[in-house]
């Protein structure tokens, strides 16, 4: 069986006001061996508790651990200047220590398009503008670019990052568009809830739309998964089917991500929708009877 990297999101319902609770779940988290903690990205109210900006949180928890890699899930690529984003995500590079994965989507909220300015057509457009400035940025000093939203004529980035070519970037997505997107500018793919068969079948369309075999073969394939432990309420309800079944049980789980691991997926961050007060339990559970079994 293939090694898969087991992580964990901070995204339940967490209190917004207690960043106190987020930062502890991370140092346990760091404890019980996970690979890495993942934040994703809201500007307004989703009615899921922890609405924060990633890169802002995550420098937070870059300096509560050590070892855990630090993981935006995801961040959206189209609300952020190119330069802001190039900038903002080689400082956490730095100041983590080299452990930042930079997980990028398009986004899809047409209410928070509509708050930044941002049409939400151009959301693609703007996210390939975007990642292909930041690499221009992380990899040459000074840079010329000339993109279709971004210009930059003798730019020196505020800091290098201090990953060579920048923090790995991560592409969110499961279109063609986001898999071509993940072949040109990203270090890896990410996924959203699936299964078997769908970890096949984006290997199969990666090398399909790949120029070349090496260009698919490179890509870390992971995603996030979703279930809630037995005996622990879940605060919101699964927004994917669950990983181990309805009732899932350490056996259950174990076996579904030893399953995706010989698929080929190496990372899986495993999403649960329980309150906050229950997190920690939640992590103790897999990190006691769900790792051991996928050694």
């Amino acid at each position: 069986m293939s090694l898969l990297r087991l992580g964990v999101s901070l995204q339940p319902r967490w209190p917004i006001e207690d960043g106190t609770s987020v930062l502890r779940a991370a140092v346990h988290a760091e404890q019980l061996g996970f690979d890495h903690v993942a934040v994703g990205n809201r500007l307004l109210d989703s009615g899921f508790g922890l609405d924060t900006d990633p890169l802002v949180l995550l420098s937070a928890v870059a300096g509560a651990t050590t070892r855990l890699r630090l993981l935006t899930s995801v961040l959206v690529a189209p609300y952020y200047p190119a330069l802001v984003l190039a900038n903002q995500a080689a400082t956490l590079d730095v100041v983590s220590g080299g452990r930042l994965i930079l997980g990028i989507g398009t986004g899809w909220n047409p209410d928070e398009f509509e708050a930044v300015g941002v049409p939400s057509r151009e959301r693609g457009a703007r996210t390939d503008d975007h990642l292909a400035a930041a690499r221009a940025l992380w990899t040459t000093q000074p840079v010329d670019f000339e993109g279709q939203f971004t210009k930059l004529r003798a730019a020196h980035l505020g800091v290098p990052p201090v990953t060579r070519g920048g923090p790995p970037v991560w592409v969110g997505g499961h279109s063609d568009a986001a898999l071509r997107r993940a072949l040109r500018f990203g270090d890896g793919w990410y996924g959203t809830g699936v299964d078997v068969g769908e970890v096949t079948d984006v290997k199969r369309r990666l090398h399909e739309l790949a120029t070349t075999e090496e260009q698919a073969d490179r890509l870390t394939l992971a995603s996030a998964a979703f279930f809630t432990p037995p005996g622990i309420p879940a605060a919101v309800p699964s927004p994917g089917e669950p990983l181990g079944g309805d009732s899932p049980t350490a056996a259950s789980v174990a076996e579904a991500l030893g399953k995706l691991a010989e698929a080929g997926l190496a990372v899986s961050t495993l999403w649960m929708p329980v309150a906050a007060e229950h997190v920690e339990k939640a992590m103790e559970w897999i990190a006691s009877e769900v790792m051991p079994q996928l050694a």
